[in-house]
């Protein structure tokens, strides 16, 4: 698809998959502002001005000559939470601040607005068998997913009112070279040849999506016609239960997973005395993403397979 012109507001440039992003839309030529909350500029020579997600913060030098926002920039899950309320510093970055940033770029022009949301929108978990899909009604459990809900709900009456076309993305996890948290402690432990008790997590199965396949997505969705005022759910079109995701990364890293054959229904109960079941349901329970409205409306398919994208994550996975 061709090159649209304008500039192209990127926020959360400088993180994991505002990077991707923008290297990705440098090659194709395209004009880039980046923004994080300290200035610099990128290793593409994008340049990054400071700007933080507060319901008060002045858009307008960001704004100017812009033909397209992607938002990128949120306040994401913390494990070790200080907040006295998480619920009221989720709304006011992810909802206030996404909101106030919206309403400026409809004042300046900006003609979409491609807002990267989140899974949890849906809710946590699946049914076996039973994936979320696009119109489902949203059941977010989490500070998080309630936060990007209301965010959505804002920009859908705002782009009604102001002729703004808004695209909604939501991602389940994302993973590629420099992915952290618990994809990559996985990833490590099966390259260090570690013992899991993960061997019969076989019948649960999980949506994820690779860095490179979301990457793809949100250029289609900045350009294509049919992206405007669509809610699009992405993954790679693979689901996995936990086991074949560990063998998957063992071929990956060129070593095969070591996985014992404890009962799933032994790991939940340890879990659960050991006060981690958000643990245990992300590892044992199921997630999956129905993707076919979104490849039906755009004519978009991953293209990365699951094994690739797992290579590339591999080979980016640090000591």
């Amino acid at each position: 698809m061709n090159a649209v012109p304008g500039k192209i507001l990127l926020t959360g440039a400088t993180g994991f998959v505002g990077q991707a992003l923008d290297a990705r839309l440098r090659s194709e030529g395209r004009r880039l502002l980046g923004t994080a909350r300290r200035s610099g500029q990128l290793g593409t020579g994008t340049p990054v001005a400071a700007a933080e997600l507060r319901p008060d913060q002045d858009w307008s030098a960001c704004l100017a000559h812009t033909h397209a926002v992607v938002h990128l920039a949120a306040r994401v899950h913390v494990m070790d939470e200080r907040a006295a309320d998480p619920l009221a510093a989720f709304r006011l970055a992810n909802t206030a601040g996404t909101l106030n940033l919206a309403r400026q770029s409809a004042a300046a022009g900006v003609r979409r607005f491609v807002f990267v949301s989140s899974i949890k929108v849906n809710g946590e978990q699946t049914a076996p068998g039973r994936a979320f899909r696009f119109d489902d009604a949203p059941a977010p459990l989490d500070p998080y997913g309630v936060s990007k809900r209301e965010a959505e709900e804002g920009l859908r009456a705002l782009g009604a009112t102001s002729g703004m076309e808004i695209v909604i993305v939501r991602p389940p996890l994302v993973y590629g070279p420099g992915v952290k948290a618990n994809f990559a402690a996985l990833m490590r432990a099966v390259r260090r040849g570690w013992p899991l008790p993960l061997g019969d997590v076989t019948a649960n199965r999980r949506s994820l999506v690779a860095l490179d396949n979301l990457v793809d997505l949100l250029v289609s969705c900045i350009n294509h016609p049919a992206a405007a005022g669509q809610t699009l759910l992405v993954s790679d079109g693979e689901d996995l239960s936990t086991a074949e995701l560990l063998r998957r990364m063992g071929k990956a890293l060129g070593r095969p997973a070591r996985l014992l054959p404890v009962p799933a229904s032994l790991l939940e109960a340890s879990a659960a005395l050991l006060g981690q079941r958000a643990v245990a349901q992300r590892l044992l329970g199921s997630l999956q993403v129905d993707i076919a409205h979104t490849c039906h409306t755009l004519g978009w398919s991953p293209p990365v397979s699951v094994d690739e994208g797992l290579r590339r994550a591999a080979t980016g996975l640090p000591a």
